[in-house]
């Protein structure tokens, strides 16, 4: 099993088949580990993680789930490796939030409870599904966009990208600033996941979310923008397309969505009818 290190990703032998030709060559691949998430005790969600940057993976997603709304309400965080040579290798990331909301979360769960599976984000009911994001604030920073920002985060994003490089199979999740220049850029075997690392990230440094823009290297799904409008920020950028869902609520949050962002081009949607 894999039990590396938390490089986030791990040596293996194998066959290349180039031409007809076979040859056996070291390469790497990303890690990918179960990562328990425990509220005060309680388990709360299992997720499959690269094993990297775990304190603000927890942050950001305890906040862009909505289960505590900003992270003075985490009072504690400490992780754990488990590796005993014989099950799976894990991680524990067990937090210490407020009574408030802690007692929303295990309301939460009891709703949970019995109801038939949808299959929609680890949620089981249909009825459970927030698709009524926050309205990001208005600050003005569509104006302050430098008009090649996002022709320059397209330009930076690969460089930022060391173990996509080494895997060629990770996501990545980067903050820019007006001027479409890269500070943050963390990478996941998920999409969400690196997008909860750099939110987690962001609160932990109490950086000012409305001034700056997501930039992610995947297709725009509505959880995506859902978690961007929690935090308040006001454009997301990707790489590949987003679907009809992430519009609607890039529409209802009031940000601003583009994708098929490349160096030379983009396209801009949610715009009204």
């Amino acid at each position: 099993m894999d039990g590396a290190d938390e490089r986030g990703a791990i040596e293996q032998h194998v066959r290349r088949h180039r031409n007809g030709e076979i040859e056996t060559a070291l390469d790497h691949v990303g890690q990918e580990w179960p990562v328990a998430l425990v509220f005060n005790g309680i388990s709360h969600a299992v997720m499959m993680c690269t094993p990297r940057e775990l304190e603000a993976f927890a942050v950001g997603f305890a906040i862009s789930e909505g289960i505590v709304e900003r992270g003075s309400d985490i009072r504690d965080i400490e992780v754990t490796f488990h590796r005993d040579g014989v099950t799976l290798p894990y991680a524990q990331v067990e937090l210490t939030i407020v009574q408030q909301a802690f007692a929303a979360l295990k309301e939460r769960r009891r709703a949970l409870a019995g109801r038939t599976g949808c299959g929609v984000c680890g949620i089981e009911s249909i009825d459970l599904l927030d698709l009524s994001p926050e309205r990001v604030p208005e600050s003005g920073f569509s104006a302050r966009l430098a008009p090649d920002a996002i022709a320059r985060a397209a330009r930076e994003l690969p460089s930022r990208q060391a173990l996509t490089r080494l895997t060629g199979g990770l996501h990545a999740a980067a903050w820019c600033d007006a001027q479409g220049a890269i500070s943050l850029a963390f990478e996941d075997v998920g999409r969400h996941n690196a997008l909860d690392k750099l939110i987690g990230r962001l609160v932990l440094d109490r950086a000012d979310t409305t001034n700056g823009f997501v930039f992610l290297s995947s297709r725009a799904s509505y959880e995506l923008v859902r978690k961007a409008a929690r935090v308040g920020i006001p454009m997301v950028a990707t790489i590949s397309a987003p679907s009809s869902l992430a519009i609607a609520i890039a529409r209802q949050a009031g940000i601003r969505l583009v994708s098929f962002c490349r160096e030379t081009s983009f396209v801009e949607y949610g715009l009204p009818e």
